[in-house]
């Protein structure tokens, strides 16, 4: 797989951008903050409908602009298909492949697989839980696109229900003897029927999810860090509990975790009400990074952290490959942060990517064996805001 073509339209510093791309190693190199970043930045975004930066998209139109163009080019065993999504300062975002419009932007997802690697990466590692949600749920999404719909219609429920928790709490609390908190009660039911049945196709598409990738991590981290503790990874839920109860065991079974959503939902609703938020729900979960006996967070040295991170995608890469065509390899400014040890490891893995794109700043030497394989290699500067390219010598 790689990606063709790539043009952008009033994408954060790019009022317009045509980029035709090759098979092998691309590197971008220039100043930081002067939009080489912002390039790569699209093809994720195109990959996962989701930024590895900044948690909306307004962030991604440029000042000024009313939307942002990103159009993707990518070839997949010789097949061809353009992805067009246009990213919109207010209202719902479009998207076409080729000339189709499509219902929903999510139905683009498969079409380009990505595989980043960033500095934001410790933040998997030293960040909040929904660091790691996040990562779990693009490569859930990625893998299986049905799944990115289960959590967008799950996240949407998630919104109204808790709107009904903050704006009729007085109702809720004075329960079914009263007619308007009969309303607001029955409501909150039909809320939490949707919330269990998208969140357990969530939480459950995280527990396949983490079945297939736990021992990619496991033998990424040995190979980045083979003198440190193994590395291993769990799950964590508000059922997990309920669950146990149901089923007297940890279970991947939708019918399952739906029920104990719901049972769980009974329980908190109390608290629920009195909190004006909703306590129970894949939107709390975590994935727990294990070093040995005792949590990544909190007690890995900087070392053990870079090497932790670095392992998350190279689980991610493995699967990925495993499981298809080889995805798109972005290395964005990682290699100034790595050791020798870690670059190697990293190298290897670009050595067989059909496509690598890299982000470095002006001077960055890359390794020997990859900059012997660039195929091209492009100057990025800026001038009054606005991002320019050329090609570079050599």
């Amino acid at each position: 797989m790689f990606v063709s073509d790539l043009n952008l339209r009033d994408f954060r510093s790019w009022p317009e951008l045509a980029l035709e791309l090759k098979p092998g190693v691309t590197v971008f190199a220039g100043r930081n903050g002067h939009g080489k970043t912002n390039i790569v930045e699209a093809l994720q975004y195109s990959s996962t409908l989701s930024s590895h930066r900044v948690a909306t998209d307004s962030p991604l139109i440029r000042a000024s602009a009313t939307d942002a163009r990103v159009s993707v080019t990518t070839v997949n065993s010789g097949r061809e298909l353009t992805t067009h999504l246009l990213i919109k300062a207010s209202g719902a975002n479009q998207a076409q492949i080729n000339r189709t419009r499509l219902k929903s932007t999510r139905e683009v997802l498969g079409v380009l697989r990505t595989v980043m690697f960033s500095p934001e990466d410790l933040r998997l590692v030293t960040g909040e839980p929904a660091e790691r949600r996040k990562f779990l749920d693009d490569l859930s999404a990625s893998r299986a696109p049905r799944l990115g719909g289960a959590k967008a219609d799950y996240d949407k429920v998630l919104r109204q229900r808790n709107a009904l928790l903050r704006t009729s709490s007085y109702d809720l609390r004075r329960g079914y003897g009263d007619d308007a908190g009969a309303s607001a009660l029955a409501t909150l039911d039909v809320w939490d029927s949707q919330l269990a049945r998208n969140g357990a196709e969530v939480i459950a598409g995280r527990l396949e999810l983490l079945d297939a990738l736990a021992p990619h991590i496991t033998e990424s981290y040995r190979a980045v860090a083979p003198e440190s503790r193994p590395a291993s990874v769990h799950y964590t839920s508000t059922i997990d509990d309920a669950v146990r109860a149901l089923s007297g065991a940890p279970s991947r079974d939708p019918d399952v975790i739906e029920a104990a959503m719901l049972t769980e939902l009974s329980r908190r609703r109390k608290e629920e009400i009195e909190r004006g938020t909703t306590l129970v729900g894949p939107h709390r979960d975590d994935m727990v990074l294990m070093l040995g006996d005792t949590p990544a967070k909190g007690y890995a040295s900087h070392g053990e952290t870079w090497s932790y991170a670095l392992s998350l995608h190279l689980a991610e890469y493995a699967l990925l490959s495993a499981e298809g065509s080889v995805p798109v390899l972005i290395l964005d400014d990682v290699f100034a942060e790595l050791d020798a040890l870690r670059r190697q490891r990293l190298v290897a893995v670009a050595e067989n990517a059909e496509q690598v794109l890299i982000t470095a700043a002006v001077g960055d030497d890359l390794p020997d064996n990859l900059s012997k394989a660039v195929t091209a290699r492009y100057f990025v500067a800026m001038d009054d805001g606005v991002s320019t390219l050329e090609v570079a010598d050599g």
